[in-house]
């Protein structure tokens, strides 16, 4: 039995244990025990359109998502398992439990943390096929550890302290912790302002020597399939000790059919004898052709399910800027690494039904080598999805 199938045998235990508790509770047998199945499908695909510069892209298309999960509370506590089915082996996503006081709610287990609002809200519910490359580069995703938030009149306020490793990806050592604060001083439908800002800090254990994980920020310029013109912005991978501080600025709103979100952010990375850093940010814009209002959640300080209003279905339209860059160096040496990229993306949506969802970007991305002054690569890519949840 391979190791990452003994790990993942408790969590598939305690799934099932809780079907059975939700089969008794859906026949009255025990009233504090509940179970909900949910899930996901997200079937993409990718034409690339390459130039003569950078490593050509082929295109590709591979279901993205097939995730599973149950759902429910057990005895005053709530729960979550969920797992991801669509590659060779099972992985796990959100596996936790919680519990609610009246200052707010503890979450214990795998989770996603609480680190800028691009990767708050769920891929169910973004604009775009891709996550900007802030939400990429900046977002821990899902790590084990233990979260608090709480939430009144219109503030939200969430941190967690977390291992840099998860159910899967135990190569990666260290800990770290995050905060997350935002307050929406309009939340009315159809008239919603947002703030936040999110702070963290990183302590990575040796990345890249004795079993570590590599520590490097590499981006995709133009999604999940364009591997092939990857370009690494830093490498902390020669076994030292690592701090990385973090932080994201928000600024989103809803007005009637219109809504705007943007995100600036950064972080510094330090081994002791070189140093990184990292910009980034993006702005986008999005329209709904069909009337419809994004809904916003000031609990959780962040956008919801569009549901359409029309026998047609919604439709929407949506931009976005996109950039990031890296500078390196060795302390007290001219800056060695100082690479970027840069994308525009157009969408257009169709929400059939509530759940269900037809999306098409068109992204042109463009990397560049700042130090030589020099394009590495420009490469223009139409990135489609179809979207199933429940």
């Amino acid at each position: 039995m391979t190791l990452q199938r003994t790990r993942l045998l408790p969590f598939a235990s305690l799934l099932l244990l809780a079907c059975a508790s939700g089969a008794q509770a859906a026949e009255g047998e025990e009233k504090d025990i509940t179970a909900k199945v949910g899930g996901r499908l997200h079937w993409d695909i990718a034409r690339f359109d390459n130039d003569s510069r950078g490593a050509p892209v082929a295109d590709d298309s591979d279901l993205r998502a097939a995730w599973l999960d149950i759902s429910g509370k057990f005895y005053g506590l709530g729960y979550k398992l969920e797992a991801d089915f669509s590659g060779d082996e099972v992985i796990a996503r959100d596996v936790y439990v919680t519990r609610k006081f009246k200052a707010g709610t503890l979450t214990v287990g795998q989770f996603k943390q609480f680190v800028t609002l691009d990767d708050r809200v769920s891929s169910n519910h973004t604009s775009f096929v891709e996550r900007s490359y802030l939400g990429q580069a900046l977002a821990p995703t899902y790590r084990l550890g233990a979260g608090w938030l709480s939430a009144r009149n219109g503030y939200t306020l969430g941190g967690s302290v977390y291992s840099l490793e998860n159910i899967d990806v135990w190569q990666t050592k260290g800990e770290a912790a995050v905060a997350r604060g935002t307050y929406a001083p309009w939340r009315d439908e159809g008239r919603v302002l947002h703030v936040g800002l999110s702070v963290a800090r990183e302590e990575y254990d040796h990345p890249g020597a004795d079993g570590a994980s590599a520590l490097r920020v590499r981006v995709r310029p133009n999604g999940l399939f364009s591997d092939a013109n990857r370009i690494t912005l830093l490498d902390f991978s020669r076994g030292l000790d690592t701090r990385v501080d973090k932080y994201s600025l928000e600024l989103a709103g809803v007005h009637g059919a219109f809504s705007y979100q943007s995100e600036l952010g950064g972080a510094r990375f330090d081994d002791g004898a070189q140093t990184g850093r990292l910009s980034t940010g993006y702005a986008q814009a999005a329209w709904m052709l069909t009337g419809e209002i994004r809904p916003y959640d000031a609990k959780t300080g962040r956008f919801g399910r569009i549901q359409p209003t029309s026998r047609g279905g919604a439709w929407e339209v949506a931009l976005r800027y996109d950039t990031i860059s890296g500078r390196q160096n060795v302390n007290g040496l001219p800056v060695s690494r100082d690479q970027a990229v840069s994308a525009w993306s157009a969408g257009v949506n169709w929400y059939p039904r509530p759940h269900l969802r037809v999306m098409l970007d068109w992204v042109e991305s463009r990397s560049r080598d700042r130090l030589n002054n020099a394009t590495l690569d420009r490469t223009s890519a139409l990135l489609g999805r179809l979207q199933v949840d429940f």
